[in-house]
C-alpha cells in the first residue's frame, strides 16, 4: 500500500501543542475520524494503547510510530502529527518524540498490512534528510512530497 495515498492532506497535523503521548494520540485520531477512516475513537484508542503497552512504539530520532488493529477502523489510514513540543514517549532511544505517524488498520485486515506501512515508514525515516524534512515542511503538501522522494 502507498503511503501517500493512506496519508490524506487533512491527517497532516502541522504544530500541534500536545503535552503528552495521550493528547498527541487523540489529536490524529480526531482527524482521522472527521475524515471516516475511524468510526469508534475510544475502541480504536484502545487498540493503540494496548500496542504500547507490548513495547513503545517510540522508534527513535524524535520520532513515533504508534498503530492499532482495531474494530473502531473502517479502512486503513495513516495521518502525521509534528508537535510544537518534545513529549516523553518512552522512545527506544530515550529521547522525546517531535513527529509522530500513526497507522490505523480494520480488524479484519489485521494481516500484514500494518507490517508493509510500518516497513516503507522505517526505510524512510532511517534518512536525516528525510526526518528533517517532516521537522521543516511548512505545509501539508511539503511533506507529502517528501514522502516521495
Amino acid at each position: 500500500m502507498d503511503l501517500k495515498q493512506l496519508l490524506k492532506e487533512e491527517h497532516v497535523l502541522l504544530d500541534v501543542d500536545a503535552n503528552s503521548r495521550d493528547e498527541s494520540l487523540d489529536e490524529l485520531i480526531k482527524v482521522m475520524q472527521n475524515t471516516g477512516v475511524v468510526q469508534d475513537a475510544a475502541v480504536y484508542k484502545e487498540a493503540v494503547l494496548n500496542r504500547e503497552q507490548e513495547g513503545s512504539t517510540g522508534i527513535g530520532f524524535g520520532v513515533a510510530i504508534p498503530h492499532g488493529k482495531s474494530s473502531g477502523v473502517k479502512e486503513p489510514g495513516l495521518a502525521f502529527a509534528r508537535l510544537n513540543n518534545e513529549v516523553d514517549w518512552q522512545s527506544l532511544d530515550d529521547k522525546p518524540v517531535k513527529a509522530v505517524f500513526m497507522i490505523a488498520i480494520p480488524e479484519e485486515q489485521a494481516g500484514n498490512e500494518h507490517l508493509q506501512i510500518l516497513s516503507q515508514l522505517s526505510r524512510k525515516l532511517m534518512h536525516e534528510d528525510f526526518r528533517q524534512k517532516l521537522l521543516d515542511a511548512s505545509s501539508s503538501d511539503e511533506l507529502l512530497a517528501a514522502l516521495d522522494a
